[in-house]
């Protein structure tokens, strides 16, 4: 892990901040890599914990870079709140914070479906558990969607030796590889038709060609970024507002 990243989790953990390691550094943990000079983590808001966050902050030498503040009703509304740490440990690492998020569960939720990994042998990290870190890559930006495939195939090639109706499931729903999702259908008829349920192009997923399931699969993105696109916007015009009101004052 490169020394600032390893700075900010450490400083976090120092700190006792509850939070989950999502975005693309948690990505990298679960084989998928993806350069990012982001740490994002999904917090707890509630008072207790953003005075460590504060605490954690200062020591990191972070400072706010956009609006909105610090501020747990901010938070809960869903906005992401953005620092910039200029420690010489992490200096120039952005370190953006989240508490809610477009399809994903409460907090406490996450937290029961995190993935722990040790980090040389000596520290512990919280991720944000696979199937919700999926979810929420399921956004309007292009790099996202080529991520999500990347994730679920590392996911299939770890354990595609030992399948549990689970994980199935879980490849079956999310996989956006035409030859995988015919493959695992063929093998799977069971749980294949339990996950038809959630994803409906699954039923005739056996006699489909790869551009019958390319084209489904662009349907169901196109949906997801629509999704996000309108989910977005009424936090984006509370941000205006509160630039422009800045901007007055």
């Amino acid at each position: 892990m490169p020394n600032p990243i390893h700075k900010v989790l450490s400083t976090l953990k120092l700190h006792n901040v509850k939070c989950l390691l999502m975005g693309g550094q948690a990505c990298v943990f679960y084989g998928a890599a993806e350069f990012s000079r982001d740490t994002d983590v999904a917090l707890l808001a509630s008072t207790e914990n953003l005075n460590k966050l504060k605490r954690a902050t200062e020591e990191l030498e972070a400072e706010l870079v956009a609006v909105p503040k610090l501020d747990i009703d901010y938070l809960k509304k869903g906005h992401a709140i953005h620092f910039r740490c200029n420690h010489p440990e992490a200096d120039g690492m952005r370190l953006d914070v989240m508490s809610v998020m477009r399809g994903l569960p409460c907090f406490t939720t996450l937290w029961q479906r995190r993935t722990t990994v040790q980090i040389n042998n000596l520290e512990s990290v919280e991720l944000m558990g696979l199937s919700d870190l999926v979810n929420a890559k399921k956004t309007q930006r292009d790099k996202d969607w080529p991520m999500i495939r990347r994730l679920v195939e590392s996911h299939y090639v770890q354990f595609s030796n030992v399948p549990s109706a689970e994980k199935i499931d879980f490849w079956l729903t999310e996989l956006r590889t035409p030859a995988l999702l015919r493959k695992i259908g063929d093998r799977f008829p069971d749980v294949l038709e339990i996950s038809s349920k959630k994803r409906p192009f699954l039923q005739q997923i056996v006699d489909m060609t790869d551009e019958d399931i390319e084209a489904a699969l662009a349907d169901e993105e196109a949906i997801e970024r629509e999704a996000d696109r309108e989910y977005w916007k009424p936090l984006r015009k509370e941000l205006e507002q509160i630039r422009h009101d800045l901007l007055r004052g």
